[in-house]
């Protein structure tokens, strides 16, 4: 996705809908301060464009019966692209693992990984993880408890950076697309 710098509506409307994606669009659009149509234009764009990838529910683990959430730092005996992408396609043939980072460092891979209990979680480690091609070493931080949960990134509605943004008129469909094509 090629960079593009978007105007304050555009950030407002990303900030809004990372804090609530069910918001209406008709809600969303008073907050920016647009009517309806325009929004609903701009929204698309920044979906076409990639700033916007997916809708989703937040779900609670617990609720769930998953009470068990595991950091597990991987260690690989190659880190050659291919064997990095084997082991990258493998992870997410694992739905127990909800985030998988490559790390610069000691580790390979950062994997966040829940589990029904820690007897789940040490089955899916000697099972699956370590039994994995490629696997040199894993070492387990079990999460005692989540006391922040923001997805996303910090969007700062009032940054200065307007130049090459949308157009802030609301009738101009060809300028609220433009973000789309950049």
């Amino acid at each position: 996705m090629r960079r593009v710098k978007l105007d304050r509506i555009d950030r407002r409307i990303l900030r809004d809908l990372q804090n609530d994606g069910r918001m209406t669009n008709v809600e969303l659009a008073r907050r920016a301060g647009i009517s309806a149509p325009p929004c609903l234009r701009r929204v698309r764009a920044l979906e076409e464009a990639g700033f916007i990838r997916g809708y989703h529910a937040d779900i609670n683990p617990d609720a769930l019966g998953f009470g068990v959430t595991v950091f597990a730092q991987v260690g690989l005996s190659s880190q050659a692209e291919v064997d990095l992408r084997k082991f990258e396609e493998l992870v997410n043939s694992w739905a127990m693992v909800r985030e998988c980072n490559m790390l610069a460092g000691e580790y390979d891979f950062i994997l966040k990984i829940v589990a029904e209990d820690w007897d789940d979680y040490q089955r899916f480690l000697t099972t699956k993880l370590t039994a994995a091609p490629n696997v040199s070493h894993v070492k387990s931080a079990l999460s005692i408890r989540n006391s922040k949960h923001m997805p996303g990134v910090p969007i700062d509605v009032d940054s200065p950076d307007i130049p090459e943004s949308l157009e802030d008129d609301e009738d101009d469909e060809d300028a609220v697309a433009t973000v789309a094509r950049r």
